[in-house]
């Protein structure tokens, strides 16, 4: 019997998915539950499993990087298909990379031929990397083990191993993006090593084995803390001798990546921060998370009615409060009591008082919602996502302090799973922490409404016919006019206004501190 493996679905509004990774071979005999390839979505990547025993017959349309939609067919499987006679076939063949180290892939069964060193799985949702240096040449004969080139991911830079001694072969090229199993090269097994001592052509990668010892040790000896640069050009100043000061950055967060340096040689003397006129270009391939963030955008502002409505805010109640009790609220709670639990509990209540702005429309339909699942937007290496605080109305403060720490360090460590990025009926955005004085959020459909926080600004203010100043922050409420009128936004948007002034309200109890405590 031949059984369809197809595409689940993931979460909600998602449509499709990336085939990343085929982890079994077309005619492969796998066992039921087995882990057969790995996908990836617009928010996370997950694992496609066998639901039962038999041949893997790969579809035509489901090769690594296709895309599919929810539902077709990724691959099949004949149940009726015998089991190998050689089961332990299988079993013995990771014996034989006993020796290998846990950096590189599996050794092939057999060590004759040519075999295929391809790019290892380096970390949860990394679908690709970059080529960054050959360390051996087209042609060199290389030892087991030997290190052959050096790959950059998102997060760190490592090393690819040979796993079996033979003549290199060339196949990806410096500076080539490469995906999660694409060939980075070749190994020759059946070529005799040279004849005497090592191989001419391996002596040369000797020295170039000397800057790739300085690369661990570079950053820490010969650029300051404040610099950061990929241990590949860390290597590079270090060799020319090169004053990472008179480097610009061009990499994420103006880290100073190789083609930096060698720009800086090519123009000496100009320092960090001038302009060097070169009316160069470059082109980047969008990842597919922002792929999905245009257009969804996009989507929200040609599908929604939007408007944005604005107001300010007087926080020095809330600073206050917080210096005043925040060293006994992080003893009592162990974590910190932030700005995002004040917004978070007074939105909260001001959608219970308003419930057209905790709602969305489906068809002809208004949904309702009698539960807050706050969304937070945050910053993160792949890009902006929005994991959500679920019933966020029946948290305390501590608790919401918790649960927005809890998602912001997933979502920096890019650890994020789908459940919890998902179902969202609310969002708060705080841009102030990029110094955004004021702003329009887009709203994240299909709910009906964001709110924006930002900067908070010191400014002249008239209090009971007195100018004072007073620190401020400009909030805006964008919303969906089809669901929600002018005066729901604006009162919304003034009865949170209300609450974070008067944050007792948010407490509920005439002394802060122990409603702090209780909450």
């Amino acid at each position: 019997m031949v059984i369809e493996i197809k595409v689940p679905t993931v979460g909600e509004s998602i449509s499709e998915v990336t085939i990343a990774k085929w982890l079994k071979k077309d005619g492969d005999y796998v066992q039921q539950d087995e882990v057969l390839c790995e996908m990836e979505s617009e928010k996370a990547t997950f694992e496609l499993n066998a639901e039962k025993a038999g041949i893997l017959k790969i579809a035509p349309n489901a090769t690594e990087g296709a895309t599919l939609k929810i539902g077709d067919v990724a691959c099949t499987i004949d149940t009726a298909a015998a089991a190998p006679a050689a089961s332990a076939a299988p079993a013995a063949a990771p014996a034989a990379p006993a020796a290998t180290p846990a950096p590189v892939p599996a050794a092939p069964a057999v060590n004759k031929g040519v075999i295929e060193m391809k790019v290892p799985t380096v970390g949860e949702s990394i679908s690709e990397v970059t080529l960054v240096k050959w360390t051996k040449k087209d042609g060199d004969y290389v030892e087991r083990d030997e290190v052959v080139c050096e790959l950059e991911s998102e997060k760190a830079t490592f090393e690819l191993n040979a796993e079996e001694a033979g003549s290199l072969i060339l196949v990806a090229k410096e500076g080539d993006t490469l995906k999660i199993g694409d060939v980075a090269c070749k190994i020759d097994t059946s070529a005799a090593r040279p004849a005497g001592k090592a191989a001419p052509a391996a002596a040369p990668a000797a020295p170039a084995a000397a800057p790739q010892a300085q690369v661990q040790q570079a950053p820490v000896t010969s650029i300051p803390n404040d610099i950061k640069a990929t241990p590949v050009a860390a290597a590079v100043i270090a060799d020319k001798h090169v004053d990472p000061a008179t480097i610009k950055g061009t990499g994420a967060h103006g880290k100073i990546v190789k083609d930096d340096v060698y720009a800086a040689l090519q123009n000496p003397g100009v320092a960090i921060g001038q302009e060097m006129f070169t009316r160069g270009e470059r082109r980047e391939k969008m990842s597919n998370l922002r792929k999905t963030v245009s257009r969804r955008l996009v989507e929200a502002k040609n599908t929604t009615a939007m408007l944005t409505t604005f107001n300010e805010v007087d926080m020095t109640a809330i600073m206050e409060l917080r210096a005043k009790y925040k060293d006994v609220f992080k003893k009592q709670h162990e974590v910190n009591l932030g700005f995002m639990s004040f917004f978070t509990k007074a939105s909260c209540f001001a959608l219970q008082e308003f419930p057209s702005v905790n709602a969305y429309i489906d068809g002809e339909e208004l949904v309702y919602h009698d539960y807050c699942d706050i969304s937070i937007a945050v910053s993160a290496p792949k890009g902006l996502v929005v994991p959500v605080i679920r019933n966020a109305e029946s948290l305390d403060m501590a608790g919401i302090e918790k649960e927005v720490l809890n998602l912001a360090t997933k979502a920096r460590e890019n650890k994020l799973t789908l459940p919890e990025m998902t179902g969202g009926t609310f969002t708060i955005t705080n841009g102030g922490v990029f110094g955004s004085l004021m702003s329009t959020p887009i709203i994240n459909i299909p709910q009906s409404a964001i709110l924006g926080m930002h900067k908070i600004q010191e400014r002249p203010m008239a209090v009971n016919g007195q100018v004072v100043i007073r620190p401020m922050m400009y909030i805006a409420l964008s919303y969906d006019h089809r669901i929600i009128d002018g005066r729901e936004s604006v009162s919304f948007l003034v009865r949170v206004k209300e609450m974070l002034e008067n944050p007792e309200q948010l407490l509920f109890g005439k002394d802060p501190l122990k409603a702090l405590l209780k909450l």
